[in-house]
């Protein structure tokens, strides 16, 4: 029985009554969108469940496909699903993988990265029509839900179809067992320790030119990161920062905002009171004179970890924002300070701290911040003691995290499809 209680079925039908009501205002809506550079200019239409590319054929008479969905909304999903996507294919070449995300910041970064026999499409609106048709087209034996928003139309009509829905990171989800499977070994946030848990530590041989070209400009000054910084936290970052050169006179601060807009306009106020401020976007060099680089760039996270003994992470340093990944930070052996609104982000924190206590420190405000950050730059030993610890936590955490998926999601998942000619 798909929905379990006479609520649900009310509250679904509502739902998908208002879906169908509401298809001719999205279709002004994406089109405003794309108008304005927030959808794709000439694949949005992927977002009715139109297709771009062809579904493959089958290599026989009679066979088909099996077609694994693996479904992210966002950028930090999108990525930490790349893991176990290689590790499917690796298990099981002859299955046929299909990627959504639906951000198109997620979408500009993640398409560079998949493996050459994915299928990356946009994701389809949680609308009947979208549904029906993405459904209709691509007919996917199973649906791997990588983030935790719920999605109605895409977990009911796949579920009506037959389909298999895998929710790696739903914590709670009201639909019936025998349809949503859940990842209980698995807490909320471990799943972005999947980026880097098979082999993905390994650095592109152009990000290895970037790393070295930074390093060469940063000339082993002393440095820190406030990375994935939100609107009104670069104040928090800026304060500690200008209070820290009074003491590290060649200290230099890697800006990185949680969106690119918002870092072009900090760089144009930081001008403004002439602070010596670089833009990434720019490529503008870092000069020995230079206080601040300001980083307004996607997908260059990981490698800029790479650059920085220190990073705090952002979204956390303001009331109503709930933490970021720490993971990343962690694995390149940053030490990692986070601040007080870290949201379900606080499960790993707490995994890390049991593994060890130096492994992240989060602070209750920009005055402790301040103080954490004094004494990171200033003894040499206490900052190589958190990296070792940043770095032995995740080491810990992530052992073993993408076998734990995929045992799951072949016990539950695949096997069913094993007599599935390809």
């Amino acid at each position: 029985m798909i929905m379990n209680t006479m609520a649900s079925r009310v509250a679904y039908g509502l739902y998908r009554a208002a879906g169908r009501a509401a298809e001719p205002a999205l279709h002004l809506l994406l089109r405003w969108r794309r108008l304005r550079g927030l959808e794709h200019p000439t694949r949005w239409p992927e977002r009715f469940g139109r297709p771009s590319s062809p579904r493959p054929l089958p290599p026989a008479p009679g066979g088909r496909p099996c077609v694994l969905w693996f479904h992210a909304v966002s950028l930090g999903e999108g990525l930490a699903s790349i893991p176990l996507i290689k590790h499917c294919l690796r298990h099981r070449p002859d299955f046929l993988v299909l990627m959504t995300t639906t951000t198109l910041s997620a979408f500009e970064v993640i398409k560079d990265q998949l493996p050459s026999c994915v299928i990356y499409q946009l994701a389809p609106l949680d609308s009947p029509m979208a549904m029906e048709n993405f459904l209709s087209y691509w007919k996917p034996d199973a649906v791997l839900l990588m983030e935790s928003e719920l999605w109605p139309n895409l977990i009911i009509s796949a579920a009506e179809r037959g389909n298999t829905v895998q929710a790696v990171r739903f914590q709670l989800l009201h639909a019936s067992p025998s349809i949503i499977h859940f990842a209980g070994d698995l807490k909320y946030g471990m799943l972005h320790t999947l980026s880097y848990a098979v082999g993905d530590l390994d650095v592109s041989e152009k990000d290895a030119r970037k790393i070295n070209n930074l390093q060469l400009q940063m000339n082993n000054r002393p440095i820190w990161m406030a990375a994935s910084v939100h609107k009104g936290e670069e104040e928090v970052m800026l304060w500690a920062h200008d209070e820290l050169i009074k003491i590290f006179p060649t200290l230099l601060m890697i800006l990185v905002t949680r969106h690119p807009q918002d870092g072009q306009k900090i760089a144009s106020e930081l001008k403004k009171q002439r602070v010596n401020v670089s833009l990434r976007s720019r490529s503008e060099v870092i000069f020995p004179s230079t206080s601040v680089y300001v980083v307004d760039t996607l997908g260059e996270l990981r490698m800029l970890y790479r650059v920085t003994p220190i990073a705090v992470i952002g979204g956390s340093f303001l009331p109503g924002l709930a933490g970021h990944n720490v993971s990343e930070a962690a694995a390149m052996g940053c030490a990692v300070l986070t601040g007080p609104h870290v949201g379900h982000f606080s499960h790993m924190l707490g995994e890390m701290r049991k593994s060890n206590v130096l492994s992240v420190s989060q602070v209750a405000g920009k005055i402790e911040l301040l103080e954490t950050l004094k004494l990171l730059l200033g003894d040499a030993k206490a900052l190589e003691d958190r990296q070792k610890a940043a770095k032995q936590a995740f080491s810990i955490m992530s052992n073993g995290v993408v076998g734990r998926v995929w045992n799951l999601v072949n016990t539950i998942v695949l096997e069913k499809f094993d007599g599935v000619a390809y």
